[in-house]
């Protein structure tokens, strides 16, 4: 059995190929039972969240694999100088149901979450969206932002961090890589200059407010994986035309899910999913629409990276 270390993952991907096998995984061969989520309460500190994600490609489609990952979110971890997310992934044969590599599951999900914003992007953003925002400067901000710049001209990558020494380090680690990053200290600022404003955070209260957006953004809402969590406020569901992840998104997770249990939206508001967009629904309507795309994840993203990550390495 193989181990692939983060170095591995990150030398076996890149975003245009994951997202197009996200993409076609998301058009059909896989199969996934609804995630296991459960809380954690650690005394002094955030509860923290462990989720179980199995999920399996259809027998007979020619490729036969089945995984699961085990992760775990500890939002305490940032007073510690780890990630908030941990975990691991179990690649198994879909033939005999023997592991055949264990990869790391911390890696491999910012790369499936950052492909999965950039493959609702590909659909929803403005062709021309040429001004990102990243909201949140967490282990997932700098993959977000080379996500969105696979699928979209990005010029200018903005950032804005609740402590604002977290967005200068991103700034000049986004720089160092040849993007042109800056820090801005007011959210508002940002998300009114923005043509894609990307969020990645643990925040329990709405950031990004409706009346901050205008016609033509793209909202990426990928933080707030539980009821207790908000990036967006009610009115910028309102405005907006609402893609999800999965159906799972409409169940749990913050902001989509809060605002049809509110009674801010109906579940007619919730045009449709990756599954729907990557088979031909329409997407974006208009130059001067306002989209949005809530993820809460899905592990057929992860078994989608990790059989890739498996083939690149000669498996």
């Amino acid at each position: 059995m193989r181990h692939f270390a983060a170095a591995e993952v990150d030398a076996a991907l890149d975003f245009p190929s994951l997202i197009d096998a996200l993409a076609e995984a998301f058009r059909g061969g896989f199969q996934a039972p609804e995630r296991h989520h459960h809380p954690i309460e650690r005394p002094g500190e955030a509860t923290a969240t462990t989720l179980l994600m199995p999920a399996w490609t259809t027998f007979g489609t020619g490729e036969d694999f089945l995984g699961a990952k085990i992760v775990n979110v500890f939002p305490g971890n940032g007073a510690r100088g780890l990630p908030a997310v941990q975990g691991v992934y179990v690649l198994q044969s879909g033939a005999t149901g023997a592991p055949i590599a264990i990869l790391d599951g911390t890696r491999l999900t910012v790369w499936r979450t950052a492909a999965a914003s950039a493959l609702a992007a590909r659909y929803l953003a403005r062709a021309d969206a040429k001004r990102l925002l990243i909201v949140g400067a967490g282990q997932l901000a700098p993959y977000l932002a080379r996500a969105h710049a696979a699928v979209r001209p990005i010029e200018t990558i903005a950032i804005w961090n609740h402590r604002a020494e977290g967005a200068h380090r991103l700034a000049a680690a986004l720089a160092s890589e040849g993007f042109n990053a800056h820090v801005v200290t007011r959210l508002e600022d940002g998300v009114r200059d923005a043509d894609i404003v990307s969020c990645a955070t643990l925040s329990e209260t709405p950031l990004v407010l409706g009346a901050w957006l205008s016609g033509g953004q793209h909202l990426d809402l990928v933080g707030a994986f539980s009821m207790r969590m908000r990036e967006a406020d009610d009115a910028a569901l309102k405005r907006a035309r609402i893609f999800v992840d999965t159906e799972a998104a409409t169940r749990e997770g913050g902001d989509v899910a809060l605002g049809l249990k509110a009674g801010a939206i109906t579940r007619a508001d919730v045009a449709g999913d990756l599954a729907a967009l990557v088979r031909g629904a329409p997407g974006r309507g208009g130059e001067r629409e306002i989209t949005l795309f809530k993820s809460v994840g899905a592990s057929i993203e992860d078994l989608a990276a990790a059989m890739l990550v498996w083939k690149r390495a000669g498996g």
